[in-house]
């Protein structure tokens, strides 16, 4: 019994003409009908009835037919799941990740991926959780790492909650540090010199919103930087900043590290990918190592 034999066999049991059959299959009319004489010798018994116009499944043949056709997706499955694990060989993933995501929660997960699949290409691309969304819909990005809630809630994307992070402030060691103890409380940065992210940036919004709440609004000494430029500027005691605990832990040298007091201040990340569209295989390994780290 041959594979190809089988797939005439569902053509002609679906079509219920040879004809028509080999024309689904793209074989000659004779080549299709010879195999399926040489099937029902191999088998010992007639699956077609076959009179003028009108052709019928046999009992042996309606025996066959769901096994047949349990065959026929069987080795389709088996022959996609192959063809994507060899993908895993080469191709790249699209990614995009907030600045503060990309230096605290990304390296170690990266350098997994690229030791297990050396020959992806990892292409990340930093930006605010807007621009990444925006890059997402247009079929730019592969998967997204986002932060919840989305600026604007969007139903062509699927959102997983990947961790809920603390924040914590960040000072230089040689200035005086914000109100007293071992935490700080947002009311204690009135009047204090912030070093303040550029606009659109996710955790600009999250600290004014929070000052605000306060009843004050904050005094930037510096403002417009990304993450490595806030650190190195709070480092030379321009200001202090509120920054995720992930950054403050692997950037945490030469800057001191206040939590902040109850309730504090936290932040959602979302691994986000579009819903319409299924991720490449390597973007869903990624994915499934995100998830599991």
């Amino acid at each position: 019994m041959q594979f190809q034999q089988l797939q005439y066999f569902v053509a002609v049991a679906e079509t219920r003409h040879f004809t028509r059959a080999a024309d689904l299959v793209h074989v000659a009319q004779p080549s299709l009908s010879q195999q399926i004489k040489a099937l029902e010798r191999e088998l010992g018994a007639d699956l077609f009835l076959r009179a003028r116009g009108n052709i019928t499944l046999t009992d042996a043949g309606e025996a066959l037919l769901p096994l047949a056709r349990r065959i026929l997706a069987d080795a389709d499955t088996a022959r996609h799941e192959v063809q994507e694990l060899a993908q895993l060989r080469s191709g790249r993933v699209r990614l995009g990740a907030t600045p503060s995501v990309c230096t605290g929660l990304l390296p170690d997960v990266l350098r997994a991926f690229h030791d297990r699949y050396p020959g992806i290409r990892l292409l990340i691309e930093e930006g605010g959780s807007h621009d990444l969304v925006r890059e997402l819909a247009r079929g730019a990005l592969d998967l997204a790492l986002v932060v919840l809630p989305l600026p604007t809630p969007s139903p062509a994307l699927t959102t997983v909650e990947l961790l809920r992070e603390d924040l914590v402030m960040v000072s230089s060691p040689d200035a005086a540090a914000p109100g007293r103890g071992r935490t700080v409380r947002i009311a204690d940065l009135e009047g204090e010199r912030l070093v303040m992210f550029r606009h659109g940036y996710d955790l600009r919004e999250l600290t004014v919103a929070a000052c605000r709440a306060e009843g004050f609004e904050p005094d930037f000494a510096v403002e417009g930087g990304e993450m490595d430029a806030v650190l190195g500027f709070v480092r030379a005691g321009l200001g202090v900043a509120v920054v995720p605990r992930m950054v403050a832990t692997r950037s945490g040298r030469g800057l001191r590290v206040t939590p902040l007091a109850r309730p504090g201040l936290h932040r959602t990340i979302a691994l986000a990918h579009r819903s319409d569209v299924a991720p490449p295989r390597a973007a869903r390994e990624l994915q499934r190592m995100l998830l599991e780290r």
